[in-house]
């Protein structure tokens, strides 16, 4: 059974265009994650709205105890985290109905 990580992410007004290039940079840590399926970003379509983060995962494991506690999340987080205000908060979500 997959899941789906969930999260909106509150990007600080004016810089749009450094958070999108931080993530061309932190995709492949993800990716390079033990039981990462795909991932989707989504721009907002109005103003001072978040980003939509959208992670397919093997289970809730693979990202809860595996990419956040390796190096590579580290990285991760110092590449993204500086843009965040406040912090996302991350839900999963299970197979469809």
């Amino acid at each position: 059974m997959a899941v789906i990580e969930h999260a909106l992410l509150p990007v600080r007004a004016g810089s749009e265009a450094a958070f999108e290039a931080a993530i061309g940079e932190a995709r492949p840590l993800i990716k390079a994650s033990p039981g990462f399926i795909s991932m989707q970003i989504r721009r907002p379509t109005a103003t001072g709205q978040p980003y939509l983060l959208l992670v397919e995962w093997t289970s809730v494991a693979d990202h809860r105890d595996g990419f956040r506690q390796s190096d590579r999340y580290q990285q991760w987080r110092a590449l993204l985290h500086r843009f965040y205000d406040p912090m996302p908060e991350v839900s999963y979500f299970g197979e469809p109905l």
